[in-house]
């Protein structure tokens, strides 16, 4: 009996060792990377996944500009699956991240360096979305920064930018989307994520459950630290917006600022929290009425609707109706 449990013991190691093997990841660095040539079949093609903040954001930046690609939807664990640590997307991104977007062949990694990419290497009758003037193109980059999510840890720099402030505000949405999602796929990024927080992370928040999350106390430090920021960082965009006369953050350019906030408000619409947000701030509200309106919203972002992110949002919305407590505890810091 020994020797049977020690025989499947070993052929399971040796199976891990060898699929860990196939699995390397490590950090890439931003940019495009000219020393990688992937294979590929169009000029522009991109890796991204429906739920990716920073997906959104490179595809309202595609659609802005015109350009066509050829697409490669990645699933991550939220949204089914750990495709994005599996060896044939590694093989595209060893850092497992999405969006990847690839320029006739060559990777270029980091959405908020994507959109500056995209926007340099447009067609000619492309729409500009840099200002030529280098004050504003800076003042743009100001705003562009303040949007990003970057880092491996992102809680760790709230403060730095709303992009980083969203992902503890969508703690719920991914607690009640993993309700769906089996626990062996979990455990998969547990064996060969990078960065096993995030795993275990999902795996609290499968075990809680969106109707328990209140019970949950790092969840809900989490969600009131990045409510906190971004409380901050939508007071100082009411403020330019009024500064700036609109219509848009640097008043009549529509620029990459404008593509990078689009998608945060998208995320507080699928936390269920985006009215908290926007009362009281009549100019951010009027902004985002415009953002939605734009044909870019409807291309790059709603046509890319999934049905676990439909579900998700369906399932906060029942259990606040369920449990006024929950409600309480989930919307206050949003207030």
């Amino acid at each position: 009996m020994f020797a049977v449990a020690f025989a499947v013991l070993l052929i399971a190691c040796t199976a891990w060792a060898f699929e860990r093997n196939r699995r390397r990841t490590h950090a890439v660095s931003g940019g495009l990377h000219p020393e990688i040539t992937l294979p590929h079949e169009a000029e522009f093609e991109l890796y991204h996944n429906a739920l990716s903040l920073c997906s959104k954001k490179t595809r309202v930046c595609l659609a802005e500009l015109g350009i066509e690609y050829a697409s490669h939807p990645i699933d991550l664990i939220e949204t089914g699956a750990y495709e994005n640590i599996r060896a044939r997307f590694l093989a595209v991104n060893p850092g497992g991240t999405v969006p990847v977007l690839v320029h006739q062949g060559h990777p270029i990694y980091e959405s908020h360096d994507q959109i500056r990419y995209a926007a340099d290497h447009a067609p000619a009758s492309a729409t500009r979305l840099v200002p030529e003037d280098a004050a504003l193109a800076a003042e743009m980059q100001t705003w562009v920064d303040r949007a990003s999510l970057t880092g491996d840890d992102p809680l760790q720099d709230v403060a730095r930018s709303a992009g980083n402030a969203v992902p503890g505000l969508t703690t719920p949405l991914f607690a009640a989307m993993m309700r769906t999602i089996p626990t062996w796929r979990v455990f998969e990024g547990l064996l060969f994520h990078r960065l096993k927080l995030r795993p275990a992370i999902f795996l609290a928040l499968k075990v809680f459950g969106v109707r328990r999350l209140h019970r949950l106390a790092p969840a809900m430090q989490a969600l009131d630290l990045c409510a906190r920021a971004m409380q901050t960082h939508l007071d100082a965009l009411e403020e330019q917006l009024e500064k700036s006369g609109g219509p848009w953050i640097l008043g009549e350019p529509f620029t990459l600022a404008d593509v990078s906030w689009v998608v945060i408000f998208e995320r507080l619409v699928e936390g269920d929290v985006l009215s908290l947000f926007l009362a009281g701030r009549p100019g951010v509200a009027a902004y985002w009425e415009r953002l939605r309106a734009r044909p870019s919203y409807a291309s790059a972002i709603s046509d890319h609707g999934h049905p676990t992110i439909t579900a998700g949002i369906a399932a906060i919305q029942d259990a606040k109706r369920a449990d006024p407590a929950l409600r309480a505890a989930l919307e206050a810091p949003c207030r």
